[in-house]
């Protein structure tokens, strides 16, 4: 390749922007065919640009034209990808004028597929990679990225990429995905966004043995080697961004719920499949309890599944029924669990500490229509993973046992989910309440077109950093997210309900990340944990920080 010479070499100007080619080569300060007559002068682009200055408006629409050529999804994700490289405010302005068409292809069920092929479609890196022989110099590791201000981290060691399994350094995609949303749904600035890779290795073999594999080519790190790094690595970005939060996201169970009680009183830090997933389905609850009139201390639930998906749901759901009156015991057995080995019961031997407390004296059951049938529950909820195990018989238990069945199919990507909302609403005669992990198409049945809802957890963690953010929040707790899912049920809308649908549209994220990020600021101020004194209107004081993305001319 030929070494940039000249133009793009020309010195950084005093306002520490670059020049010529620089310029258009820098996605932070590309404009492409935006940039105005004078600032073609003043930056040196004079004849690096065709004559005509096009608006942002115009790029978007264009943009959007390319897309809708692509294809495949996993096309569509790397042109997006590619606009980003190009132009992180174009990009931005693309993603949230057209959220609804494009969340779907940068994230769940998309970003799935772009994991599983990481390796074979990287062009170039985005965040930080810190591997396993990084240990003693994480700090400088760190050091390394450019911008000073970093508030907001997404870190993965990639053993438990949505209900992929264990991808390794492929799982970078979620991290990078999760702060786009931070981004396009809260109004957080991509330069105040931080991904990061945690390579510890990978024990699915196909990914080391391939030669194009980007990560370590070895078996995951264990025990004491692991614990140190991420020691290492939080002292390290608490030491050089010590406002930041940081999001634990997609770790194998074992480390998931040792990680979070380890640090989360000692660090601004939540794991989002545990406490965002919780708090989105509990959302969830509360809008479908208001269309079937049912107070949520007389629901019985049963969850598919006892990883960390389930059980932080379950732990969120016991915290909601507390503050609805129930004791602790009594809240926890209202929650029954089924996992690989069926009905978890006290009777089990070598249950996890995780499991111990929803362990309720019962028979052995392994069939989930026969656990239905036995334990009658009002709302059944699957996050295992495992397709299809929201069985014809299954589901007519539910609508057999309840006018009104709460059906959540939350396993993501669309592979993995336990039905289809066009079988639920078959096999219940249109009767349930239904939700999903990934986006399904409203279903028509009776002559009746019933709106879905998808239990994205993008409904709860950006507002959740936009309130931390912008308050200056010091620990995350879960009564924020209690708040946080209150705050969601009610923003869904009375017509929205008797549609069919349990949350808000997409269309509306950034009103809803403001409303949550009011809710859990107002949690923060009353438990002194907000490092800034209360605005008088907080509203109007958060709203003012969100990123808006747009050409300036000082850009």
């Amino acid at each position: 390749m030929t070494e940039l010479t000249g133009n793009d070499q020309a010195a950084t100007p005093a306002d520490g922007q670059p020049r010529g080619l620089a310029v258009l080569r820098d996605p932070h300060y590309n404009k492409g065919t935006a940039f105005s007559e004078a600032e073609r002068d003043s930056r040196g682009l004079r004849g690096l640009l065709p004559a005509r200055r096009i608006t942002l408006e115009a790029q978007v629409a264009r943009e959007m034209l390319n897309l809708q050529r692509t294809p495949t999804d996993l096309a569509a994700y790397n042109y997006l990808i590619d606009v980003l490289e190009r132009n992180e405010t174009l990009f931005y302005r693309m993603l949230i004028d057209n959220l609804e068409a494009l969340m779907p292809l940068i994230y769940t069920p998309t970003v799935g597929q772009a994991c599983l092929d990481y390796s074979h479609i990287f062009r170039r890196p985005h965040g930080l990679f810190i591997t396993a022989h990084d240990r003693g110099r994480v700090a400088e590791i760190v050091a390394n990225w450019p911008h000073q201000d970093v508030r907001v981290i997404v870190v993965t060691d990639g053993e438990r990429i949505l209900g992929l399994g264990d991808l390794g350094a492929n799982g970078m995609g979620i991290p990078i995905g999760k702060l786009m949303l931070y981004s396009a749904c809260a109004g957080i600035d991509p330069a105040q966004c931080l991904p990061i890779m945690l390579d510890v290795g990978t024990n699915t073999p196909a990914l080391f043995e391939d030669p194009l594999y980007i990560g370590l080519p070895q078996r995951r790190v264990v025990g004491a080697p692991y614990d140190e790094l991420i020691a290492e690595f939080l002292a390290a970005v608490q030491e050089r961004f010590p406002q930041a939060l940081v999001q634990l996201e997609d770790f194998g169970n074992a480390n998931a719920f040792r990680l979070l009680h380890a640090y989360q009183d000692q660090l601004c830090l939540f794991n989002d499949d545990i406490q965002g997933t919780g708090a989105v389905t509990l959302a969830g609850i509360y809008a479908a309890l208001r269309r079937t009139g049912q107070p949520l201390h007389e629901q019985t639930f049963v969850f598919l599944g006892a990883g960390e998906a389930a059980l932080g749901t379950g732990a969120m759901v016991v915290d909601a029924l507390v503050e609805a009156g129930l004791s602790v015991a009594a809240a926890r057995q209202r929650c029954w669990f089924v996992d690989s080995a069926g009905l978890v019961v006290q009777s089990r031997p070598n249950l996890t500490s995780h499991k111990q407390p929803f362990a309720h004296p019962h028979a052995p059951l392994t069939d989930l229509a026969a656990i239905v049938e036995a334990i009658r529950p009002t709302v059944l909820i699957g996050a295992a993973g495992q397709p299809g195990m929201f069985t014809e018989p299954v589901l007519k238990a539910m609508a057999r046992i309840n006018a009104q069945p709460i059906i959540f199919a939350l396993s993501n990507p669309t592979s993995k989910q336990e039905c289809t909302a066009a079988e639920a609403y078959a096999w219940t005669d249109g009767r349930c309440l239904f939700a999903s992990g990934s986006p399904s198409a409203p279903v028509t049945i009776h002559d009746q077109t019933i709106m879905t809802g998808q239990a994205n957890n993008t409904y709860i963690f950006p507002g959740m950093g936009l309130g931390i953010v912008a308050c200056g929040i010091t620990r995350v707790t879960s009564t924020m997210f209690l708040a946080a899912a209150k705050t969601l049920a009610a923003e869904v809308t009375a017509e929205r309900l008797a549609s069919g649908a349990v949350y808000p549209p997409i269309r509306e994220i950034r009103a809803v990340s403001l409303a949550i990020a009011v809710a859990v600021a107002e949690v923060a101020f009353a438990a002194g944990l907000a490092s800034i004194p209360r605005p008088t209107d907080l509203r109007a004081a958060i709203s003012a920080q969100m990123y808006d993305p747009a050409y300036h001319p000082a850009d």
